[in-house]
């Protein structure tokens, strides 16, 4: 025992500090020591964490903002305004309120355009969907070679600029040197000496119906493709081993396997159709005697032909409010298949 110079007792050995000494001597292994820690350097500076997700997406929100939320707010803002010949010559701003869309509530002419439009995208979107999906499951059954014929054919028609297309419509039915009468005169109908096509709005619509499906098959058909080619070869031979018919296995193989296919192409279709402006337009200008218009171009004919540019501006706005309406059946029924998963 030793007694060191404050008196206190130490009972360790006289070769305990020797001991201590000599380990205390033995340099620290790499691990034992304090770990480095890596400096930044001055010139760069880290971003805070979960930042850089927003700064890659920022272009894209800009960039909408910009185009489709700047003019939306603009044309909302319009709407409450009287903006006809006379205010667009002076540039004075007038403000009328809810002026224009009582009175486009009221008026018989915009209900007729309403119905219309609703009624040509729902008959539009069935025949899309009918048709495309039919076609899709031909080219699942279909061998390599007629496969990619008829792939290109559907690419070639999709990839068709608008004008382009309606512009070989009209010539199809031409009244004077159109493939149509000649077809009819040749089948034996009789009236089909210059027969005029687009006559009557229904007409019209019918031949823009026939061009929306065409251009708008390709997309269902392809898409409709890919994914049968997702669905495993042993549920048709589950199917087949059932003894259940075509329609039965589409029923029940095809349609539950591919139902997100379905309910996402539709809601592109009726947004696509509904907007459908150049298509009808082109064709017959709306007409005759503004018969063929669609609630797109009920809006360009009153603002740009009629100089109503706030009239216009509220019935874009409607039919904003309108497709949402529409569309909302979709969106519960997504977010509610979306849950299920």
């Amino acid at each position: 025992m030793t007694v060191d110079s404050q008196g206190t007792a130490n009972a360790a050995p006289q070769d305990a500090p020797g001991r201590a000494a000599g380990k205390s001597q033995t340099p620290p292994s790499a691990t034992s020591g304090p770990k480095e820690v890596l400096q930044p350097s001055r010139g760069r500076r880290s971003l805070p964490r979960g930042l850089m997700p927003y700064l890659l997406v920022a272009p894209a929100l800009l960039s909408m903002a910009v185009l489709l939320l700047y003019p939306l707010i603009r044309n909302v803002v319009l709407s409450f305004q009287e903006l006809n010949r006379k205010e667009f010559i002076t540039r004075q701003t007038v403000w009328t309120g809810f002026d224009n869309y009582t009175g486009l509530l009221s008026d018989a002419h915009f209900w007729t355009v309403v119905v219309r439009s609703v009624v040509f995208t729902a008959v539009n979107v069935l025949l899309i969907m009918a048709i495309g999906a039919g076609i899709g499951l031909l080219l699942d059954r279909l061998g390599k070679k007629m496969r990619l014929l008829l792939s290109l054919a559907l690419v070639f028609a999709w990839a068709m600029p608008i004008v382009a297309s309606v512009t070989v419509f009209r010539w199809l039915f031409d009244e004077q040197f159109g493939v149509m009468n000649w077809l009819m005169r040749t089948l034996g109908f009789s009236g089909y000496e210059q027969h005029n096509w687009f006559e009557s709005g229904f007409s019209t619509l019918v031949i823009v119906l026939v061009l929306l499906v065409w251009g708008s098959v390709p997309f269902v058909a392809l898409n409709m493709y890919a994914g049968l080619t997702t669905i495993g070869s042993e549920l048709y031979e589950a199917a087949k081993m059932d003894g259940a018919s075509g329609w039965r296995t589409f029923w029940a193989v095809v349609f539950p396997n591919l139902k997100p296919f379905f309910m996402v192409t539709t809601f592109l279709e009726v947004i696509w159709i509904f907007k459908a402006f150049t298509q009808v337009y082109a064709m017959n200008l709306g007409g005759p005697d503004r018969a063929s218009e669609t609630l797109p171009v009920f809006a360009y004919i009153e603002g740009v032909g009629q100089f109503h540019y706030g009239v216009a501006a509220a019935i874009s706005v409607l039919t904003i409010v309108m497709l949402v309406a529409i569309m909302s059946f979709y969106f519960r029924l997504i977010l509610k298949q979306e849950d299920e998963l």
